[in-house]
């Protein structure tokens, strides 16, 4: 793109709140690239859990229920000090979208212009470019602008190039939910072993099912029944409906490692069903943050319980040849315009789908 337009469409996030605060206009501002950024033209950006926290204010330490309470009207009470991934305050209007994927229209200084034309998708979880320390996130959608718009700028070095036969649709579902999976198995060491998934017919538990695959891991989720066979067809050897008890499931001491998107009051029972030195990784908790932990358990089995937000940019690498390997297939669940992007949200707040919604950008 020659010249870059002037004004664009946008979703803008007005504030923490209810469905409200979220406004659509068509005289946005498209960004310009500043040193060592691209402008990316956005094709199509995926709706996720943290677009839904980010917007309440769930991240607060102030809130202590599941994510849905609050998913259309807000909370009454949230801290705004601290109600983002980095607990630092968010500015206003923001542009939300935590999935990008698009192609490269402008470049700026220190980048070759040569990048121009490349297809990308951007990594969600990038390097804080105050602060170059790991575990120093810069999230896309919340620490800076994100893709529910035509266009966005972004890090160069967060802009991976991407060759599939993928559509546009197909390739925004991948960066937020599929990275995160990633990033999960990668950061707890996954091999073939026996692995739960709590939370699996979501985004990110339908992404962790392939990605676990790949790595030869025989695969239990937990999910809705009505959802067994696409799970299964996914790579899942069993399906646990989410009311059944675990331990009388499966048995005490019958997994290797647990990967968890849910929380909630019945947590206790995945450290229960872990074997001695078996390994717990979380990156959610929508059923509710607040769990009770019995510290004899953790240290008498020798448990490794780990947190997963920041991410090794390998492993955002790995996703990337797994794409393009054609290892993974993505799951589209339905989508919506851009301006349609609340109905997006009431349905993804259902939890009565499988894969990901993804938002069409308007073409100029």
């Amino acid at each position: 793109m020659k010249n870059l337009p002037n004004k664009m469409c946008a979703v803008l996030l007005t504030g923490h709140g209810g469905f409200d605060k979220l406004v659509f206009r068509d005289d946005v501002p498209v960004p310009r690239p500043c040193k060592d950024e691209v402008v990316i033209n956005i094709t199509a950006a995926g709706v996720n859990n943290t677009d839904i926290n980010t917007r309440i204010g769930w991240y607060s330490k102030s809130v202590k229920s599941e994510t849905n309470k609050g998913g259309s009207e807000g909370f009454a009470k949230v801290n705004i000090n601290d109600a983002s991934w980095s607990g630092k305050p968010l500015v206003f209007p923001l542009i939300q979208g935590a999935d990008c994927s698009g192609v490269i229209v402008a470049t700026g200084e220190g980048v070759k212009p040569e990048r121009i034309g490349e297809r990308v998708v951007v990594r969600t979880m990038m390097q804080n470019p105050k602060n170059n320390t790991p575990f120093s996130c810069w999230t896309m959608g919340s620490e800076c602008n994100g893709a529910f718009a035509q266009f966005t700028a972004v890090p160069s070095s967060e802009a991976f190039k991407i060759e599939c036969d993928w559509n546009d649709i197909e390739l925004a579902s991948i960066p937020c939910a599929y990275s995160t999976a990633e990033n999960m198995l990668h950061r707890i060491g996954l091999s073939a072993e026996r692995v739960l998934i709590n939370g699996a017919s979501g985004g990110v538990g339908s992404a962790a099912i392939q990605l676990a695959k790949c790595r030869g891991a025989e695969i239990i989720s937990i999910s809705r029944i009505e959802k067994a066979d696409l799970l299964i067809s996914l790579g899942s050897t069993k399906v646990i409906d989410r009311e059944q008890d675990l331990v009388a499931t499966l048995g005490s001491e019958s997994i290797d490692v647990v990967i968890d998107l849910v929380g909630g009051i019945r947590w206790p029972d995945l450290l229960n069903i872990l074997r001695p030195g078996g390994r717990y990784v979380t990156s959610g908790a929508i059923a509710g943050p607040i769990v009770e932990l019995d510290l004899r358990i953790l240290y008498l089995k020798d448990l490794t319980l780990k947190g997963s937000t920041w991410q090794d940019v390998k492993a955002f690498k790995n996703l990337i040849s797994l794409i393009e390997k054609n290892k993974i297939k993505p799951i589209i669940a339905k989508t919506f315009e851009l301006q349609d992007i609340i109905k997006a949200q009431q349905m993804f707040l259902q939890k009565d789908f499988i894969g990901k919604i993804v938002l069409t950008i308007p073409k100029l």
